[in-house]
């Protein structure tokens, strides 16, 4: 996959620290792993035996190929922050962490972008609850607008652009370096919306230069 990124706080220099480096050019090489053709295989075989459960965006097949690359490369996925019980589920979870890097995979509605954001930094920060994970560095991975558009995203969801409006108002709040990651859109192929029920619509594969049905 191909993306752009914005370091705030500095993120991008302290993540080329020796203590840091490792871990980066893992994550890096893990989205660098992902290709055009594995997303369309993915996204095709969720509708395999039945096209209605084919996505309408390539979202699940980019979560589904990360998850898989994440946890063989031994990084904790869907990690809880605190020990606490009264803090479990979604809420207080992280989608991967490893060492001294929390990994939040946001594609869903913009209304949670401060959510996103805050969840690192309560990976990273100390705490009066008791922490189960001890973090310093976080990473955002979110779809540009120019993917949300070709991708086939809802238009709810937030974007690496406002992620970035969200950083000034609130810079006191996120205290440790953050790492924005906007995925940008497939170089050979999008996808388009197609009305296959009243209610239903699934993501078309289209190729560029040759037309490929899901």
């Amino acid at each position: 996959m191909n993306y752009i990124s914005h370091s705030f706080r500095h993120a991008q220099v302290i993540l080329q620290e020796p203590k840091f480096i490792n871990q980066y050019n893992e994550l890096n090489a893990i989205l660098d792993s992902i290709t055009d053709s594995q997303i369309i295989e993915k996204h095709l075989s969720y509708g395999y035996k039945n096209i209605e459960k084919t996505p309408k965006s390539i979202s699940k097949a980019i979560n589904d190929l990360l998850k898989e690359r994440f946890t063989k490369n031994n990084w904790l996925s869907e990690s809880g922050i605190f020990q606490d019980n009264q803090y479990t589920g979604d809420t207080w979870r992280l989608d991967f962490a490893k060492k001294d890097i929390s990994v939040e995979v946001a594609f869903n509605h913009a209304t949670v972008i401060a959510w996103n954001l805050i969840k690192p930094v309560l990976a990273s920060e100390l705490n009066h609850v008791q922490k189960a994970i001890q973090t310093r560095i976080g990473v955002i991975i979110t779809a540009t607008n120019d993917m949300k558009q070709l991708g086939g995203f809802d238009s709810a969801i937030g974007t690496y652009e406002k992620f970035l409006d969200y950083l000034p108002p609130l810079r006191n709040l996120l205290t440790v370096p953050l790492l924005v990651i906007g995925l940008t859109p497939p170089e050979t192929f999008r996808i388009e919306h197609k009305q296959i029920a009243p209610r239903k619509k699934i993501g078309r594969i289209i190729r560029f230069g040759n037309d490929l049905f899901s």
